[in-house]
């Protein structure tokens, strides 16, 4: 009767799996054999390593703000530039959501309701319409410069900017940030904060000591949720960086554009092996010092 039962258990788990596997299998296994298949061959499809080693030995020159010329490695250094406004974005994206998450978690439940709606709302719009929002807020002509010179202030310059391409991503991917951490937070035990309080912890104490110990998985999947796809990101630099900011993600479109399909996907695929490679590191490092495995 017991095997009877576990039988028909195992039955209708693999039937619910049936639609998962079948989705993956042609929209996530079956790209990835595409992407590397186009990495690995030339024009005539015939093997070769050739893009793959054009991606870290290909050269160009750089003007120096002195006027002198250098040569550096073109797709390296387009791919620390994309590195370092990801991780600058994700940082912010940290420091502002934790404490709107925690906010959320500790309000009413109707409150809540409603903050997560607000958080939720850009998400509903279509990702060019956020952008070309933020085109039209931080241009010269925009509403920024006409707050400044209303108040006395002098207008500074953003979009075209860094700046500007970080403000970008942080709209978009803030959602990101917040709701795993609240989603932590929110099923926190009260007592626990109680119990640190009784026994003689500040607030401070009990945020840094009990709270974000305890939400520590939340900031994990938000942090891996916003660094992957602002790394990869390409339409944010250039319509708020005016095209000065060459991210790796412009280079994979370019290179397709220009019918460069094998080196193209040979980016995709080495950025896609980094990004692979780092989300290993994050769960080995989150296994082991967040969730409490050996």
């Amino acid at each position: 009767m017991k095997k009877s039962c576990i039988s028909r258990t195992q039955g209708t788990y693999r039937a619910a799996l049936a639609p998962y596997s079948v989705w993956s299998l042609l929209f996530v296994i079956v790209p990835l054999v595409f992407v590397a298949y186009y990495a690995f061959t030339d024009n005539s499809f015939s093997f070769t390593t050739e893009n793959i080693t054009r991606f870290f030995t290909a050269t160009s020159n750089m003007i120096q703000d002195d006027g002198t010329t250098t040569e550096v490695r073109t797709y390296l250094l387009i791919f620390g530039r994309s590195l370092k406004l990801a991780v600058i974005s994700t940082l912010a994206c940290l420091v502002l959501g934790y404490p709107i998450a925690y906010i959320m978690a500790r309000a009413k439940e109707k409150t809540q309701k409603t903050m997560v709606t607000l958080i939720m709302i850009p998400m509903w719009m279509n990702f060019l319409i956020r952008t070309y929002a933020w085109m039209t807020i931080l241009q010269d002509t925009g509403i920024i410069k006409g707050i400044l010179t209303k108040v006395g202030l002098n207008p500074i310059h953003v979009i075209g900017t860094e700046t500007a391409v970080i403000i970008g991503m942080v709209y978009d991917y803030f959602p990101y940030m917040v709701l795993p951490i609240y989603s932590i937070l929110a099923k926190l035990d009260v007592k626990l904060l109680e119990a640190a309080r009784d026994l003689g912890c500040g607030t401070v104490s009990v945020l840094r000591r009990v709270v974000f110990p305890l939400s520590m998985p939340g900031v994990v999947s938000g942090i891996t949720m916003v660094l992957i796809p602002s790394i990869s990101t390409f339409y944010i630099s250039q319509k708020l960086g005016n095209g000065k900011f060459f991210l790796i993600g412009d280079a994979i479109e370019g290179q397709y554009v220009a019918n460069n399909l094998h080196f193209a996907a040979a980016i995709a695929f080495i950025l896609m092996l980094i990004l692979l490679v780092g989300m290993a590191i994050v769960k080995y490092v989150a296994a082991k010092y967040v969730y409490g495995g050996e």
